[in-house]
């Protein structure tokens, strides 16, 4: 575009020049020529370092309008990649949280795995099982009852048959004393609930585990039930919330000969219940035994305060006539005093005439 604009000026010039050639004598021409030369070459000089100057100028404006974009897309990115690296450092540490639960929840089911093995080994002796259900049955007691609650329940209890009973609990009339008895009946029913045996196997077993539990009825019954000394019935404590269930569910045949054995089947938390319904009576019995003398005290101290309205009657009454006699004294002493003031004037006006 410069050498365009170029261009165009030196063909004006030309044509000025041409002009000229016309009114000027040729005497004159070279002179002219050269001045023209002389001024065109100043002008385009002049015009050649305004222009520079110019595309200088917008060059720097336009250089410094791409810096400024520059920064300011530079500070965008260093922000975005800011947040986002906040973004990622925060993800990352709920990662490494996220994956210390997880690591200590195995290490739990690890030793959760270890304890349900170890458990499994005590199980599946009888023995131990026995000693596993009386240990349950004794920390529902202290729960219930607290630590050694002699008056209220005892352990290991000796019947006067000599037979002795896991525990007995002391309920009040007219419950009196109930015999608690720890069952534990899992071989059969392990084999009968096992979905991989055959069932006809598991129909067999299921028959087995029946007759296991008539057989603990049977005996809690016989032994736990003594006329004049133990109520009409007996608990059969089991200490699987599993076996109490599947009993419930599926076989209510078990259920019915318990109740005519008058045996009732608790499981932990059946015999928490009833356990907590029998501290609730004796509380209430004790509560119903205190509000007895608490109103014989009552009516005795009403005795009392009537005697004390009594006494303060009379007394009300003496002081009564005392301020009676005292309003009398008190008149009698006002005119007395009334005659002593007439006396001494009249004494008073009889001296004043025989002075005179």
């Amino acid at each position: 575009m410069d050498y365009v604009i170029i261009g165009l000026l030196i063909i004006i010039l030309i044509l000025v020049i041409v002009s000229l050639f016309k009114n000027i004598n040729e005497s004159n021409i070279t002179d002219r020529l050269g001045r023209l030369e002389v001024n065109m070459m100043k002008e385009m000089g002049d015009f050649k370092n305004d222009l520079s100057r110019s595309l200088n100028d917008d060059f720097t404006k336009l250089n410094e309008q791409v810096e400024r974009r520059l920064l300011a897309v530079n500070e965008k990115v260093n922000e975005r990649l800011d947040q986002n690296f906040e973004k990622t450092n925060k993800t990352f540490m709920n990662v490494i949280e996220r994956l210390s639960k997880i690591d200590e929840a195995q290490k739990k089911i690890e030793t959760l795995s270890t304890d349900i093995v170890s458990l499994q080994s005590i199980l599946t002796d009888k023995k131990t099982r026995g000693i596993f259900g009386e240990v349950n049955l004794k920390h529902i007691l202290s729960n219930v009852f607290g630590e050694k609650n002699d008056s209220i329940y005892r352990l290991q209890y000796t019947l006067s048959t000599g037979v002795i009973a896991d525990c007995v609990v002391f309920a009040p009339e007219p419950l009196g004393t109930i015999a608690i008895d720890s069952k534990f009946p899992l071989e059969h029913y392990q084999m009968m609930v096992d979905k991989k045996v055959a069932p006809e196997v598991r129909s067999n077993y299921e028959k087995m585990f029946k007759q296991d539990m008539k057989k603990h009825i049977d005996a809690i019954s016989s032994k736990y039930i003594i006329p004049g000394e133990t109520t009409d019935q007996a608990i059969l404590f089991l200490p699987a919330e599993a076996i109490f269930a599947e009993v419930n569910a599926y076989h209510s045949d078990i259920i019915e000969y318990a109740y005519k054995k008058r045996v009732w089947i608790t499981s932990p938390t059946t015999l928490i219940s009833t356990l907590t319904v029998i501290e609730m009576i004796i509380k209430n019995m004790e509560r119903d035994k205190y509000t007895s003398v608490i109103h014989e005290e009552l009516n005795k101290l009403g005795l009392e305060f009537a005697r004390y309205k009594e006494r303060w009657d009379k007394l009300a009454r003496s002081i009564q006539t005392v301020n009676k006699d005292v309003e009398n004294v008190s008149i009698t002493t006002d005119k007395i005093s009334r005659k002593f003031d007439s006396i001494n004037k009249v004494e008073v006006g009889r001296v004043e005439n025989k002075d005179e």
